[in-house]
């Protein structure tokens, strides 16, 4: 039984968009209004350090062009004193700047003295309106100012824009929020690599949404250097630089267009900086040895002596030429095309970090990290990040698993190829989460990572659930997130086709620049992970200038649309790795037979549709375990497959009544056609993949009990399903018939492609189904009450409950707890916890029952320990069993306590 789904603020509030489109104060000031060509004052003091600041400076000449648009003359003045004596002025200044902090008192406002704050406060005096941008720091400048500068281009009228939703006093929750573009194909990426008005285009936008770190990625094209084809900066310094003292080159590759390639790379460093950015480079690959006769370039001149010492000094050269690379990000494990245990391999290579006279940050991927490795890095004096994956290779539900797959966990006779001795060893499962990397005592940052697996082709922007990303990305101190974009594997493995990277048909609905189809992302994205509570009217002006008077239906639809994906993924996890599991175009795993083998070759045994894991097994049951409970009358606490299918059947329906509402709009605007198809592609595959959830627990059912009926209310569902992923496949008849993200059949395609596995399936479900010549076993009452469930089951009631004990722990001492719970049907509760630490396995402990409570600890011999605990609350009743504190109506939150050593501890 699923809890309802609902929404804490989704920002779909209809009066907001109607007072966005008339262009009124939130705060329902009267509006003073511009005549064409009247003038404005900005004041900007040189003297302020934070406003003398290069990207201060670059974001005051981008206002006073965009003032210029709309027709409004701008004079630029030091100090409020020397403004004209009435009229508009706005004043840009660091927080704690004299000017600024009149201001601030005068109005009661306090700007956080924590980087990266912005404060946008409206004041006046006998003068006329007086409007102060201000930051604790250039960036936070630099965000309040682009934040004017979005209100004027979204709404175009001056006045309006400089009086929504104020005052407007924001913090970072976030230190890092970082977006990452890859470079994968030749033919897929040259173009936009080169192009220079893209990037000026491109990085304002991040800026403007809070984005504080751009990561140029390269080397990331294949998982290790076999079998390969369009290797083009796969293995990067050969195509970027003539290193001094070694003859090593790309076979091919003119010096002209290595030198261009370098040329750009500076381009693209300068304009990230210029606008306040980190610039990040990831080089993924260091192996050289193309083991392929398709590659389109071999290296040349490398040898194993020279490899690691050619790599220090390319590192070196690459470190100055470029001053504005302010960390690099290096993929460590086998992957990479290094051994695992190379450790002298790296410690020649991180000795480049030292030499580059400023602090440069070694960023490390996680997979196969071990303390030597971080050790190492420690050495040089440089900062150290550990990035872990977020959830496997996808994107799921915001919290942080509390579970890996047991698959992930390392095998018992170590790993069999030497050269992923730690990744598929005794570090295996530091492939997909956090591991054992958030101890309190970790000298190294950690950043989480979110790979494009789930979300790659469609359209996706939700408040609540990038809300929740926002949150959860701090997870017990971690450093924040970073983002492969929307497209980032588009053309992987040598896949790449002329066309197009959206791989639209249709070229009216196709944008100037790829990114700007999922400009609505990055706004969500951005303002969300930097302040999860930042308000609505931040992307709901973008809405109404997008979508005018349908503004708010699609707001709603492609809100819930957006959760679909990454529900699935939570739930229903085949395979951790992007390049098997690809939700947006699945490929079906048959429910009644054995499918071994690719793609799904990391699922359970028997791999068939039943038995697949959740991506966290704490919080979710499988197919064949629920099954198997209904039958035995024991009850399950974890969320079941029914409950994901009647949540995916809510926001397929919530996300189809918003595009009601948009029919026969959208015919004429781009922007909107866009959204229509993609809100209703995803829609559809929430409606299959609840079908085939049912029919996979239907006929669990039938395989256990042989009543013909459960084969036949399976074989129903999953007719529905197909029917429902028709409907998708109908609706992408926009984008091409091959849509490619890798060469094999399961990366590439169309989603119609995918139909004769589904009917297959569902032909020898029927024939299999059809035979009731099986003798009939159990109790036919409760296989009825189980196939009735199944077919029409609630959502769960909420449990009444609250936890009382302390929010952190001292360690060696007990951590106390008590539920106390106000439903009279709770029988019985039971505490789960671990340390923060997906190696462990989960703890259990009986709770005692007292008055409507139920206490129970943590020993002390537990919490001796310096990760963070986690816990949660498993009850029991005769006829319900529910965790708490489980998860919220909107999916959003963290359905566990997290409890951190006290300071003193």
């Amino acid at each position: 039984m699923a809890p309802e789904l609902g929404s804490r603020n989704d920002g779909l509030d209809r009066r907001s968009f109607l007072t966005l489109a008339a262009g009124i104060s939130a705060a329902g000031m009267p509006r003073a209004g511009f005549a064409a060509g009247e003038g404005l004052a900005l004041i900007a003091d040189p003297a302020d350090p934070i406003v003398a600041s290069g990207p201060v400076q670059w974001a005051a000449s981008e206002l006073q062009a965009s003032l210029a648009a709309l027709r409004v003359s701008v004079q630029r003045y030091a100090t409020v004193e020397q403004a004209p004596a009435t009229g508009w002025r706005i004043v840009l200044a660091g927080a704690q700047a004299p000017g600024a902090e009149s201001i601030l008192r005068r109005t009661g406002t306090v700007v956080p003295q924590t980087p990266e704050a912005l404060a946008i406060v409206l004041s006046g005096d006998a003068k006329g309106p007086l409007l102060l941008a201000c930051g604790s720091d250039p960036r936070g400048l630099v965000y309040a100012v682009t934040e004017l500068i979005d209100r004027l281009q979204q709404t175009g009228d001056a006045a309006a824009a400089m009086q929504q939703a104020l005052p407007l006093v924001q913090r970072p929750a976030n230190k890092v929020r970082s977006i990452a573009r890859c470079f994968e194909s030749v033919v897929e990426d040259t173009a936009w690599f080169h192009d220079r008005a893209m990037w000026r285009e491109y990085l304002t936008m991040l800026v403007t949404h809070r984005i504080n770190r751009f990561n140029m990625t390269f080397g990331v094209q294949y998982n290790y250097p076999m079998e390969v084809s369009d290797v083009y900066f796969y293995f990067t310094y050969p195509f970027l630089l003539n290193v001094p003292g070694y003859d090593v080159r790309a076979h091919g590759l003119p010096d002209d267009e290595r030198d261009r390639n370098m040329e750009t790379l500076r381009f693209i460093a300068q304009e990230t900086a210029r606008r306040g950015l980190d610039f990040q480079l990831g080089l993924w690959t260091h192996g050289y040895k193309f083991d392929s006769p398709r590659a389109n370039y071999l290296i040349e001149g490398i040898t194993p002596a020279n490899h690691a010492p050619y790599c220090r000094d390319a590192l070196t050269l690459l470190l100055k030429s470029v001053p504005e690379i302010r960390g690099v990000t290096l993929r460590i494990h086998g992957e990479s095309g290094i051994p695992e245990g190379a450790y002298d391999f790296w410690k020649t290579v991180f000795d480049a970090f030292p030499t580059a006279g400023r602090p440069v940050e070694i960023d490390m991927h996680a997979k196969g990290i071990d303390q030597r490795t971080i050790d190492i890095a420690l050495a040089t004096g440089m900062p150290v990040k550990v990035s872990p994956k977020y959830l496997g290779e996808h994107l799921g539900l915001p919290y942080q698993e509390s579970a890996i797959r047991a698959v992930d966990m390392p095998p018992p006779g170590g790993a069999n190829d030497p050269h992923f001795s730690l990744s598929e060893g005794n570090r295996k499962f530091t492939r997909y989460s956090y591991a054992d990397l958030l101890n309190e005592d970790r000298k190294y940052g950690v950043l989480f990572r979110i790979w494009p697996g789930t979300q790659r082709v469609l359209l996706w922007a939700d408040p609540v659930f990038f809300a929740g990303y926002g949150r959860y990305s701090s997870f017990c101190g971690a450093d924040g997130v970073e983002l492969d974009e929307p497209l980032s594997f588009k053309g992987r493995m040598g896949s790449g086709r002329p066309g197009g990277r959206l791989a639209y048909t249709d070229p009216s609905i196709v944008p100037a620049y790829d990114w700007q189809k999922y400009a609505l992302t990055y706004r969500l994205w951005g303002r969300l992970t930097y302040d999860p509570d930042a308000p609505a009217e931040g992307w709901q002006r973008a809405f109404v200038r997008n979508f005018g008077p349908v503004a708010a239906p699609a707001e709603a639809a492609l809100s819930k649309a957006s959760r679909i994906l990454a529900l699935i993924t939570s739930a229903h996890g085949p395979s951790a790795s992007n390049n098997s599991y690809w939700p947006e175009i699945y490929t079906n795993m048959s429910v009644v037979q054995d499918d071994p083998g690719r793609p799904y070759y990391d699922t359970p045994k028997p791999p068939r549709f039943g038995t697949v894991e959740s991506f966290d097994a704490q919080m979710f049951s499988r197919i064949d375990e629920y099954a198997h409970g209904l039958l035995s009358g024991q009850l399950d606490a974890r969320y079941s497959p029914v409950e994901v299918a009647q949540w995916l059947d809510t926001l397929a329906t919530d996300a189809e009544a918003g595009l009601h509402m948009i029919d026969g709009v959208a015919s004429g605007n781009p922007e909107l056609r866009r959204l229509v198809v993609d809100v209703r592609i995803q829609a559809a595959i929430g409606r299959f993949f609840a079908a085939k959830l049912r029919s996979g627990v239907l006929w669990t059912v039938f395989v256990q009990t042989q009543v013909p009926e459960a084969a036949q209310a399976a074989l129903r569902c999953y007719r529905a399903a197909r029917t429902a992923w028709a409907r998708a496949a109908e609706a992408a008849q926009v984008y091409a018939v091959d849509v490619s993200y890798g060469p094999e059949p399961w990366l590439r395609g169309h989603w119609r492609d995918r139909l004769p596995a589904i009917d297959a399936d569902i032909a020898e479900m029927a024939r299999i189904g059809g035979d009731t010549s099986g003798e009939v076993h159990g109790d036919r009452d409760r296989i009825w009450a189980s196939i009735g469930h199944v077919l029409a089951g609630g959502p769960r009631s909420r449990v009444d409950a609250r936890i009382v004990g302390p929010t952190g722990f001292a360690p060696s001492q007990p951590l106390e707890l008590t539920l106390v719970v106000a439903n009279q049907d709770i029988e019985t509760v039971r505490l789960h916890y671990r340390h923060v630490n997906q190696a462990e396995v989960w703890q259990v402990a009986e709770a005692t029952a007292a008055d409507g409570a139920f206490s129970a600890s943590i020993p002390a011999t537990y919490t001796a320990t310096a990760f963070p605990l986690q816990y949660y609350f498993e009850l029991r009743g005769a006829q319900r069993a529910d965790l708490f504190p489980g998860l919220s109506p909107d999916l959003a939150n963290q359905p566990y306590v997290v409890a951190r050593r006290n300071p003193l501890g």
